[in-house]
């Protein structure tokens, strides 16, 4: 393995966090905004379960950006300059959510409560939406090498990128609703629990669903990304599935512990498959990570910079998390 495929898994690793932990984050967005006005009791669980930790999530999507900036420049300027409506759509979301979120828990007034949460329901949804359009210009090969090179419309506005949004919506929903039920029932709400196992089962059955139905997308929209997929990504993509379908299984039988897991698996897993299947390419036709990487000496000192923040980092993190699961124990 190269200093370049080192700094590439890490920062795929980077990735999958941030799908896993700030996905849920806006899928909790997506079912605070999906309440209705009798659901005070499904807000103040979002707003518990996600209030220590949501701006800590964060960490990982920044993360990624700067070591795409210093390792791969050539990758970051022609996703940077094809990309850049909805790169900007995504930053334009982050920052209403957040002070969407935290404007609605410091006001009184009823009627401003309510629109604070509408802003920060859409923004949940919007953002990972355009974060998995972005996701779907690349894999389908529509982000050319080159400044400003790609059609910066077509570029996302395309099959391949409205899949890879509403899978991404969907995958953030489920992974909420999964999250939110073990969380449930540390409060000991009988009701809440159940609330979120159905949405939890119904989002997992749907995301299972567009999936199987994208594949007949690719096939037509991303071909180098579907060949990728049923070949050597094959046996990830067998491993997400069964995670999803044992997540739902848990979920039915009412063990939320481990269904947890299987769902963070069977998310993370998808990330992992395209990460397979368009390897050894960034972007996919015209670059190889070789191609792309910086000059050594830079890759040498970011590869000692990541390993020594993750030493930091990374226990910091999951002391964060452990001690938010345990407030509310």
């Amino acid at each position: 393995m190269t200093t370049a495929d080192a700094i590439l898994v890490l920062t795929w690793a980077g990735l999958t966090a941030y799908a896993l932990f700030g996905g849920a984050d806006f899928g909790a967005g997506f079912w605070d905004l999906t309440a209705g006005r009798r659901g005070d009791a499904v807000r103040g669980l979002v707003e518990e379960t996600i209030g220590p930790v949501w701006e800590a999530n964060h960490v990982w999507l920044i993360f990624a950006i700067v070591v795409v900036w210093t390792a791969f420049p050539r990758v970051f300027a022609a996703v940077a300059s094809t990309l850049y409506i909805p790169l900007t759509l995504v930053a334009i979301g982050i920052i209403l959510r957040g002070s969407g979120f935290a404007f609605r828990k410091s006001v009184t007034d009823s009627d401003l409560r309510r629109r604070f949460g509408v802003v920060f329901g859409l923004s949940s949804i919007v953002t990972p939406f355009f974060l998995g359009a972005i996701a779907g210009g690349v894999a389908s090969g529509r982000v050319p090498l080159g400044n400003a090179e790609g059609d910066p419309i077509g570029s996302w506005l395309n099959p391949t990128s409205i899949l890879g949004g509403v899978l991404a919506v969907g995958s953030c929903a489920y992974l909420a609703a999964v999250y939110l039920t073990a969380d449930a029932r540390r409060t000991g709400n009988g009701a809440l629990v159940d609330a979120f196992r159905r949405r939890a089962l119904a989002s997992g059955s749907a995301v299972g669903v567009v999936a199987l139905a994208g594949i007949a997308v690719l096939r037509t929209d991303a071909p180098t990304l579907f060949v990728g997929l049923t070949g050597p990504a094959l046996p990830v993509v067998i491993l997400s599935a069964a995670a999803g379908v044992a997540s739902l299984g848990l979920l039915a039988g009412r063990r939320f512990t481990p269904a947890r897991a299987t769902a963070g698996l069977a998310v993370g897993a998808i990330l992992w498959g395209w990460a397979v299947a368009q390897y050894p390419y960034l972007l996919v036709g015209s670059l190889t990570i070789d191609g792309a990487a910086g000059p050594p000496a830079t890759l040498d000192a970011l590869l000692i910079s990541l390993v020594i923040g993750a030493i930091l980092v990374v226990p910091s993190m999951v002391a964060l998390f452990m001690l938010s699961q345990r407030v509310r124990a």
